[in-house]
């Protein structure tokens, strides 16, 4: 009788020199598209010194590499939110945290205000955001801390696309990011109902 079992292998996971050269092109990545959207695999491959067929080697294409950009981008951004205390935080301090976590993932991954320019990939950074902060608006609504005369789905919208705005206007010199995040923050606030100072 024939043996039955399933003989094939598991992945093989990459070397550690190949994850390094991975690391390092997906790091050089984000900072070369960070600064321009339409720079090419040859520029990627000079800021982290390698070659040009090294990065075809992990990455069959541009797009394959944004996109593997993009979900690491995803990754570290739901691990950004998983420390901000979200649930367990009152609901104003919560609410100030996921904005912080927001402005520190966006100086780090400025290619994502792009979104319409790059492909979308599995995982995407606009699908873990927008859930959560709604929870917490929903959670500071049922506290009382949060006026309840709005939709919760319809404030994360709002907020997410003030956040947008306001790191726009940081990069067009209109504002600074000290002034943007502390606008960005009583904005929302205010839009939540809770009391702020002037």
């Amino acid at each position: 009788m024939a043996d039955s079992q399933n003989t094939t292998a598991p992945p093989r996971r990459p070397r550690s020199d190949a994850r390094r050269s991975i690391d390092a092109i997906l790091n050089a990545a984000r900072i070369v598209l960070g600064e321009r959207i339409d720079a090419s695999m040859e520029d990627i491959a000079a800021a982290a010194g390698v070659t040009r067929q090294t990065v075809y080697a992990h990455f069959p294409s541009r797009d394959a590499l944004v996109a593997a950009l993009v979900e690491a981008a995803a990754a570290e951004y739901d691990a950004l939110l998983d420390d901000a205390g979200l649930d367990t935080a009152p609901p104003a301090a919560a609410l100030a945290q996921f904005l912080s976590a927001g402005w520190r993932f966006l100086a780090r991954y400025p290619l994502l205000l792009n979104a319409a320019t790059i492909p979308r990939p599995e995982s995407d950074p606009h699908d873990f955001g927008p859930p959560r902060l709604e929870r917490l608006i929903e959670r500071g609504q049922r506290t009382g801390d949060f006026t309840p005369s709005l939709p919760a789905a319809w404030l994360a919208a709002i907020i997410f696309g003030l956040q947008h705005t306001a790191v726009a206007q940081v990069a067009t010199g209109r504002l600074t990011t000290d002034e943007a995040e502390a606008l960005c923050l009583e904005t929302t606030l205010r839009l939540c109902g809770v009391e702020t100072p002037h």
